[in-house]
């Protein structure tokens, strides 16, 4: 019989925002195992279950220790912020899993902070859009450079994980120097810090403003397309309808509701 370990997207950690199957998973764990933070956001919930956690860099250990755990018989849950398949664990879990054919696992999808986040701004990612991390600590800042250009030069809405750190202070303010080479000044753009988090803070701006903020590693930056608007002081990108304008009529010709 195979061992398993479910790979949990927490969401933004707050159990209101995890998905059913994710507490579920967790519910059916023996041991709960994740980066120290989130760790912490877990709450109360789950604090009778065996716990393991390693700091940050130390991912290939963390998932290594999944699989030693596992391979002991426990039902293991591995936490992942957001959703663990978009920048999270989940494909190093596959790439070690490799050399554990004895175990299956299996990949529970949770919120990630573009959807979180455009949610709280609006709905800033209603139409095609692109998610660009600027952490150079796996992909080099050269290949980041052309992402963010071909992303402009597309049109894409752009969402922007990893935006700063305290090394990178000054990464946000390089990647929109790029997307002004190419994006008018007055473009919309947004962020949300601590999503769905105590301590949440949100803020709308244009792009040349948003190159003089200061923001954190837990802030997601939104930038629209040429086609986004702020509508009642939330970020909008329009999908394109040919809205008809009311006239007190509620149905067609016909007598039917128009949906």
């Amino acid at each position: 019989m195979k061992h398993k370990i479910f790979i949990v997207g927490m969401g933004p950690g707050r159990e209101d925002m995890m998905t059913r199957q994710a507490l579920q998973a967790l519910e059916q764990s023996d041991v709960i195992i994740g980066y120290t933070v989130y760790m912490d956001l877990l709450g109360e919930r789950f604090a009778g279950k065996e716990r393991m956690s390693t700091p940050m860099r130390q991912e290939e250990k963390r998932c290594r220790l999944c699989f030693q755990e596992a391979g002991k018989g426990k039902q293991v849950a591995l936490i992942c912020s957001g959703d663990a398949g978009i920048y999270g664990m989940a494909s190093l879990m596959y790439e070690i899993g490799k050399e554990y054919p004895d175990t299956e696992l299996q990949v529970i999808p949770g919120i990630t902070a573009a959807s979180s986040g455009a949610a709280i701004l609006g709905a800033p990612i209603n139409h095609d859009f692109c998610v660009i991390s600027l952490s150079d600590l796996l992909t080099p800042w050269e290949k980041i450079e052309k992402r963010l250009a071909a992303a402009a030069e597309g049109d894409f809405a752009i969402v922007i994980y990893n935006p700063s750190s305290h090394k990178r202070k000054d990464y946000l303010k390089r990647a929109c120097d790029i997307l002004l080479g190419i994006l008018e000044e007055e473009r919309c753009c947004g962020y949300v810090e601590n999503i769905g988090r105590e301590g949440m803070k949100t803020q709308i701006c244009t792009l040349k403003e948003l190159r003089e903020r200061e923001v954190n590693m837990f802030t997601t930056v939104f930038i629209g397309n040429s086609g986004s608007e702020y509508i009642d002081g939330k970020l909008i990108t329009k999908r394109g309808y040919q809205i008809e304008r009311d006239t007190g009529i509620c149905g067609n010709n016909r007598g039917e509701t128009t949906v």
